[in-house]
């Protein structure tokens, strides 16, 4: 069985999308919504790792480098000039969007097995990713065209 794997992926992709709001909240302070959304929404993501533990334990889930080589690649240091806030913040829509298709991928493992807190907990927890993905992207519709048209 596989579901352990993908398990160590999701908690591990949860850990780096924490960070990468962290990382956006402390590159982008000069803007006034980054802060405290960036805080809140990296809040969701600690809180659902902390809420995976149980099933990691149970399904035997190795940690996964991937979720920390896809950091690595992203930010690589931080950004300066005017699409720095544009692209940080469609670096961090990929990020929430691999936690997206994690949830996903592992609730259907979940329903196969009939494991009934696994799925509870996909429905607690996918609709604030969700969240953040709608709020990225609007945040990033929000910065282009600042960034694409205005800024030199």
């Amino acid at each position: 069985m596989h579901l352990g794997n993908y398990l160590a992926l999701l908690t591990g992709s949860e850990t780096a999308l924490a960070e990468a709001f962290a990382t956006i909240r402390d590159h982008h302070r000069d803007e006034p919504d980054i802060g405290y959304t960036c805080w809140l929404l990296g809040t969701w993501s600690q809180a659902h790792v902390q809420a995976l533990a149980p099933s990691v334990a149970r399904y035997q889930a190795q940690k996964s480098a991937e979720p920390e080589r896809l950091m690595q690649t992203l930010f690589a240091g931080p950004r300066t000039g005017s699409l720095a806030l544009m692209r940080d913040l469609q670096d961090v829509w990929l990020l929430a969007n691999q936690v997206d298709l994690c949830w996903n991928v592992i609730t259907q493992a979940a329903q196969a097995l009939r494991d009934s807190e696994l799925e509870a907990l996909y429905r607690r927890c996918q609709p604030q990713t969700q969240r953040q993905i709608a709020w990225l992207l609007s945040r990033i519709k929000q910065a282009a065209p600042q960034a694409l048209v205005v800024a030199a």
